[in-house]
């Protein structure tokens, strides 16, 4: 029996879990379609979690992943964080508004919340996934005898090997391709940028463990070259954001539609963290100059703020429009029929 097949799937297709973006809705439409649906929570509490889990369940009776963000605990910084509002202090005033007085950490680490953790303990669903990291070897552990799948992302040898050696059961080689944040354990040290095909070829030869291929793939001629490469699945987000089911809003839906789905830029400045996005205003400001933004998600509690600002008047540039390289060949489908439709295309 296949990976796959082992985890009650009938399609080697992983929707992507994107805070902000996946829902339950969207998850439980991919899992009764045969592959397998996630939903996000690393950008929320245990009780949004818990909602989110519920909602899931209520829609769908099979398999679905949960996702959780495993950043280094963010250490404040008073004067970075205070040279940094005073950086965006021209752009608020562009639209009307000051820069919060102090930033925030807004949201947890898993390796930092036990509620969490005694949640996902007494949930038990089918699989969770970690990004950014691993998770301590009691939380792994907790939750294997849970009966949990656990998957990582990994965008290198070195990072494929610490994960094996945790104890994870199946890698994303998240390629440079890849939309949203990226995945590096530590975003301070060289990244070799990878690509996706070169990444999982590498993973599948010399990690040891099922690889899911994850970064700039869209339609089913991308999935059917990851399956040839030795993925056992490959994981699209991209695909999956102008889905009816996404809470994507409409200036985000129509970026992705146009000229601006063309060209993606990997910045901190959004978020603190490496991501790639949609072009635009953000990313240009950041282009200017050697920007420093605070640790994530810090800095994020900033971008947020300032996005609400921006909005408020109209312009909707400085969203985290996350997307990969492959964000042309995006389609507005419900996500049942995209999934059916990929699936034709891969000749599954």
């Amino acid at each position: 029996m296949t990976w796959i097949a082992e985890l009650g799937l009938s399609l080697p297709l992983i929707q992507a879990p994107m805070a902000g973006t996946s829902t339950p809705e969207l998850a439980a439409a991919v899992a009764n379609a045969g592959a397998l649906g996630s939903i996000a929570v690393g950008a929320t509490d245990a009780a949004g979690a818990a909602a989110m889990i519920a909602r899931t369940r209520a829609l769908t009776a099979r398999p679905f992943n949960v996702n959780l963000f495993v950043h280094a605990t963010p250490q404040a910084d008073a004067a970075r964080e205070a040279a940094w509002l005073a950086e965006l202090a021209p752009l608020f005033a562009r639209y009307g508004a000051t820069p919060p007085a102090g930033l925030r950490t807004i949201y947890q680490s898993f390796n930092d919340d036990d509620a969490m953790l005694a949640l996902l303990v007494e949930q038990a669903p089918p699989v969770v996934s970690f990004h950014f990291g691993l998770p301590d070897a009691a939380r792994i552990a907790a939750l294997k005898a849970a009966g949990c799948t656990l998957i990582a992302t990994a965008t290198s040898l070195a990072e494929a090997a610490a994960c094996k050696a945790a104890g994870i059961d199946a890698l994303v080689a998240q390629g440079w391709e890849a939309g949203g944040h990226r995945g590096v354990f530590d975003p301070d040290v060289p990244d070799d940028r990878l690509g996706t095909f070169a990444l999982t070829r590498l993973l599948v030869t010399q990690a040891g463990l099922p690889v899911i291929a994850a970064g700039g793939i869209m339609d089913g001629q991308g999935i059917r070259a990851a399956l040839d490469l030795g993925a056992v699945a490959a994981q699209l987000g991209t695909a999956f954001v102008r889905c009816p089911e996404s809470s994507t809003d409409e200036a985000y839906r129509q970026a992705m539609a146009g000229d601006a789905a063309e060209h993606t830029v990997m910045t901190r400045a959004i978020s603190g963290r490496p991501a790639r996005c949609l072009a635009n205003r953000f990313t240009a400001w950041d282009a200017e100059a050697d920007r420093r933004p605070p640790a994530y998600p810090i800095a994020y509690d900033a971008g947020k703020a300032l996005n609400l600002a921006a909005k408020t008047t109209g312009e909707h540039g400085f969203g985290a429009q996350w997307a990969g390289q492959g964000a042309p060949l995006s389609r507005a489908l419900p996500a049942a029929e995209l999934v059916a439709r990929l699936a034709e295309e891969a000749g599954l």
